[in-house]
């Protein structure tokens, strides 16, 4: 499986991935009559101030790389096809009818299970299967991480209005921050993602300047080591999203490495999202880096809610990865040998 991005490694490392078969061509015939359907059966309206607010919020249009999407009205059944977006729409208190499935332990993350009050988050696959979608009779489809070409596109917006990522960005590539403002508007709130965005904002200039330290750095993140290959991520990626909002540089040279060059993982801090400390050390090159014997080195496994933060990337989930996150990357640029890096 392709990891979302652009580095090939494992879609969902640590996660159960079932797959599905996309719905026969047929399947589009019938799509528009069903999708109307999906109207006759809205979610009841929200109570007090908030809903006339969002009513008045419609229609919007929004622009994407393939054109245009008008939503009339407020999404009442929403469906997430793009690996993360289910987080974004989470985030501004909306409950998808079904999303793309991914790391099976995200509805027990503490930024989400709140949210969900204990009820199940309903998946449809790890692939994109149109009948499945086609069942939920949503009002709006949110595929903005994830690669969707033109055809796919069509296909999904017979179903209901999609919205895909701008034509600004390259495929999985929108800023968290764009993300949830597209989302916000899709949904008619946006005052709300405004706020959240504010709220990540402030909270990562709060920890730039109690940690000047950070800033210029390089922060090599090798992700899902395993079987002796290593992805580098890169700047811009929304999986170091936030190293990068704190200052941190990244390590550009290569982007899948070997044993053999595992010099490259040997800067100022090295953070490895994908296995244990103990795993790692089982290579006696990887045992020798300095940014290793120094401990400068974080780790965490794709089984933590920390790896599954920094995955989907929303805001609350980023809010998160900076409380789990600042505190180790403190102890390990801190210059102080002795400065423990704990657990993650």
């Amino acid at each position: 499986m392709i990891r979302p991005g652009t580095l090939r490694a494992p879609r969902r490392p640590g996660a159960r991935l079932g797959r599905v078969a996309i719905a026969a061509a047929a399947l589009l015939a019938a799509t528009a009559l069903t999708a109307c359907g999906g109207k006759d059966e809205p979610a009841a309206a929200p109570s007090g101030s908030a809903a006339p607010a969002r009513a008045a919020a419609f229609p919007v249009t929004i622009e994407h790389k393939f054109g245009t999407t008008k939503i009339d009205a407020e999404p009442k059944r929403v469906v997430t096809v793009g690996w993360s977006d289910q987080d974004f729409a989470i985030a501004l208190g909306v409950v998808p009818v079904s999303t793309r499935e991914w790391f099976t332990e995200y509805p027990k993350y503490p930024w989400v299970a709140p949210v969900l009050g204990g009820k199940p988050l309903p998946t449809f696959s790890a692939e994109i299967n149109f009948e499945a979608i086609l069942q939920q009779k949503p009002d709006l489809i949110l595929a903005i991480y994830e690669t969707i070409n033109r055809e796919t596109y069509d296909r999904l917006n017979q179903i209901a209005p999609t919205v895909v990522q701008s034509k600004d960005y390259a495929d999985e590539q929108t800023p968290w921050d764009v993300q949830t403002l597209t989302t916000g508007k899709a949904l008619g709130k946006q005052a709300e993602a405004q706020a959240l965005v504010d709220k990540v904002k402030a909270k990562i200039a709060e920890v730039r300047k109690a940690h000047p330290e950070f800033a210029g750095k390089v922060l090599v993140e090798d992700f899902g080591p395993e079987n002796g290959q290593h992805w580098l991520i890169p700047a811009g990626d929304p999986r170091r999203a936030l190293f990068d909002a704190l200052g941190f540089a990244a390590q550009q040279e290569k982007d899948e490495i070997s044993e053999e060059r595992l010099d490259l993982l040997d800067r100022d801090v090295l953070f490895v999202n994908g296995a244990t400390k103990e795993t790692m050390l089982k290579s006696p090159v990887f045992a020798k880096l300095k940014v290793v014997t120094e401990d400068r080195t974080l780790y965490t496994t794709f089984e933590t809610p920390l790896a599954g933060a920094l995955s989907y990337s929303g805001p609350n989930a980023l809010l998160f990865a900076l409380d789990q996150l600042v505190p180790q990357l403190a102890a390990a640029t801190d210059n102080n040998p002795a400065t423990k890096v704990g657990p993650l």
